[in-house]
């Protein structure tokens, strides 16, 4: 009984973040850790290693982090439902609005809720790389400064990887690898 409880609350979860996130996978990720974190599944440390890890496969960020993190809490049934709370409400949804937004996409209430949505997924989107890279730095409980000082090679990284990828659009699966083999033989 404690596991079909588990399975419901792990498919609930998902749902919860796949209903209110609104923009995507990516916009999925702040609603996602804050989730996970506060039913204690894992910690801030272990939500940036599955995503990077989540980041590094191909396909929809959210269905692979549901999907890893219903593994890791109740083996195949939670990663099911996990996957299945993630993707059911909002394919649910998309069809129902689907049919209503194909009839008014062009009305200006439309348009104007749009307007406004996109930038705050947006705001929501640097908020998550805020409060990573604030667990990444700040390790330990050190002050930004300290942080500043004994994290400069993971700056270093963050500014190589930003430059990379936004001037030379290097591929970011391709990032994650390089960064991967780059720390096997850098922090060993």
């Amino acid at each position: 009984m404690e596991t079909l409880a588990l399975l419901f609350n792990i498919f609930f979860v998902f749902a919860r973040v796949g209903t209110l996130a609104w923009g995507g996978g990516p916009s999925m990720i702040p609603l996602m850790q804050q989730e996970v974190i506060a039913h204690k599944w894992l910690t801030s440390e272990e939500f940036i290693d599955a995503l990077a890890l989540g980041n590094a496969l191909p396909g929809p960020i959210a269905t692979k982090m549901s999907l890893h993190i219903g593994y890791q809490q109740a083996g195949l049934p939670g990663a099911l439902a996990g996957v299945l709370g993630t993707i059911a409400p909002s394919g649910v949804l998309m069809l129902v609005l689907a049919i209503f937004f194909l009839r008014a996409k062009d009305a200006p209430a439309i348009e104007a809720a749009l307007s406004a949505v996109r930038p705050a997924v947006v705001g929501l989107l640097i908020w998550t790389a805020f409060d990573l890279g604030s667990t990444v730095l700040l390790a330990g409980n050190l002050t930004w400064s300290q942080a500043l000082s004994a994290n400069w090679d993971k700056i270093l990284i963050v500014a190589i990887v930003a430059i990379g990828v936004i001037r030379f659009e290097v591929n970011p699966a391709l990032v994650i690898i390089i960064a991967a083999i780059f720390g096997v033989i850098v922090y060993r």
